[in-house]
């Protein structure tokens, strides 16, 4: 069993609904062992959008990145691009040597550096809540790159 990063956007409603539909499906896998979602964390001293706000979250983020044994990315955020912080957490999670499994539920193209760096590509939530993360299976993105 394994302890998940989830890393995605949530900025928007269509954003915070696709984050909670994965929090839904990673409860549910029988392969994960706990995760974490950023969307989740909760600072009550500091005021969000400040930098003392700023630095705690990353902090927190980090500390559970590099304690997770894997990360899910959500690629979906706004014109086919992929959220920027979203961007560094898959970044980061190569840099350490953790497999990443991509979500992109709406069409678009990839990155070239961001299909490079994961195991499997999933277009669902139910996907993720199928797939068993303790037999990785490589499922490839073999869409269009930018």
């Amino acid at each position: 069993m394994k302890k998940i990063y989830l890393a995605g956007p949530f900025f928007d409603e269509d954003q915070i609904a696709r984050i909670e539909r994965l929090e839904e499906a990673l409860t549910n896998n029988p392969t994960v062992k706990s995760f974490f979602s950023p969307r989740t964390a909760n600072f009550p001293d500091e005021q969000i959008g400040t930098s003392a706000w700023g630095k705690k979250a990353y902090d927190k983020d980090i500390k559970e990145l590099e304690a997770s044994d894997m990360v899910v990315a959500v690629l979906d955020f706004v014109d086919g691009h992929v959220d920027s912080g979203t961007a560094f957490e898959i970044g980061y999670a190569t840099k350490l040597g953790k497999q990443v499994v991509a979500l992109h539920e709406n069409e678009g193209t990839v990155n070239l550096m961001i299909s490079n760096s994961i195991v499997a590509y999933l277009t669902t939530a139910d996907e993720v809540l199928q797939y068993d993360f303790d037999k990785i299976k490589t499922i490839p993105y073999e869409g269009p790159l930018i």
